[in-house]
């Protein structure tokens, strides 16, 4: 099993899974419309790591939303802002509004994540 980032299809992570590297860029994909997840994340945290085990999985499953990823520690601000204090979280949003946030202590099994996404 392999995590997306390490996926050989180039063109369909990019689709899939979107790295924000500008505070512009997240704030415009928060607002696409329908259901965008954020996982939040670091290049350190071992829980990061274990989500990147499945998380290829989960967004093939859930190919309905949009989905990005951001570094907490790249935007300290947006994170504060989403009240995102552990890592790895998920966040929901709709038309820009924070409507799920699945924990980090809840995010670390493809069930408890599938079962956070199959109840929005």
């Amino acid at each position: 099993m392999h995590g997306l980032k390490y996926d050989d299809k180039k063109s369909s992570e990019e689709k899939i899974m979107k790295n924000i590297s500008a505070e512009q860029e997240y704030r415009e994909q928060i607002k696409q419309e329908g259901l965008t997840v954020g996982i939040f994340t670091t290049t350190w945290c071992p829980d990061c790591k274990r989500l990147d085990m499945f998380i290829d999985e989960i967004t093939q499953e859930h190919q309905d939303k949009q989905w990005f990823t951001i570094d907490r520690d790249e935007f300290p601000e947006i994170s504060e802002e989403q009240t995102v204090m552990g890592i790895p979280s998920l966040l929901v949003f709709k038309d820009g509004e924070k409507i799920a946030h699945l924990h980090s202590a809840n995010a670390k099994t493809p069930e408890a994540v599938n079962e956070f996404l199959n109840n929005l």
